[in-house]
């Protein structure tokens, strides 16, 4: 199989001020089209990712990090747009969601504490995200849930399978594995809000993307036309 690889001459921290256009249409498994917005950006420096030969692009979402991000720009994500948001145009290998699912034990004024987050979960997966979750009990504050090690794992294990990776968090802790990811020769795009992420995160990575500056384009519509409904209250 040949593998597009990415000479990297430098690692520049490049920040996108405004969004970065989708270059044409993409089709996302489930049959759901994306297209592109009508106006262009018009800044050079913001079509950077537009520019490049991304290849095939694997996207990485901490859904947890994502999650504190949102309640930061007080918005709430659409994930359908943020996908094709990712996307851009390019060939999607495949698009990983990672979060924590809460186990704690049922109580009477938490009768169901998982319930309304495993619909979510369902509607992700059918929806074009492989989910990968951990269990926890976040009635226990001993130590900060999350699935760093899951998503470090991943991205090194399937980087013969992508030229770019897009890594939805700005977490620290992901320094290593990026910078491994990259010496292998693939290229890793790191996409966060600016306040909550890294800067050896960003140091490490061939391009940065501030969240803040496509919240517009990634949020849901007033009259949105899905929901995530309950399993119990589901018919599929």
């Amino acid at each position: 199989m040949n593998i597009t690889t990415f000479t990297k001459a430098k690692n520049a921290y490049k920040r996108l001020e405004e969004e970065t256009p989708l270059s044409e249409k993409i089709l996302i498994k489930n049959g759901i089209k994306c297209e592109a917005p009508k106006k262009k950006e018009p800044r050079a420096e913001s079509s950077i990712v537009n520019d490049l030969n991304r290849g095939r692009v694997a996207i990485f979402i901490d859904g947890v990090n994502l999650f504190h991000a949102a309640l930061q720009l007080g918005i709430e994500i659409d994930y359908l747009k943020l996908l094709c948001r990712l996307t851009a145009g390019s060939r999607l290998l495949r698009a990983f969601f990672y979060t924590t699912v809460d186990v704690s034990r049922q109580t009477p004024m938490r009768p169901r504490p998982n319930e309304k987050q495993q619909g979510f979960l369902f509607w992700m997966r059918r929806n074009g995200y492989r989910v990968v979750t951990k269990e926890v009990q976040l009635a226990d504050n001993s130590k900060k849930p999350n699935l760093n090690v899951e998503i470090a794992v991943d991205m090194i294990t399937l980087t013969p399978y992508y030229d770019t990776a897009v890594l939805v968090s700005g977490d620290g802790d992901l320094t290593y594995a990026v910078d491994a990811v990259t010496s292998k020769g693939a290229r890793v795009e790191v996409v966060s809000l600016r306040t909550m992420t890294s800067d050896s995160l960003i140091d490490v990575a061939d391009y940065f993307l501030d969240i803040d500056s496509i919240k517009h384009h990634i949020q849901k519509d007033s009259h949105p036309g899905y929901n995530y409904r309950a399993l119990s209250n589901s018919n599929v």
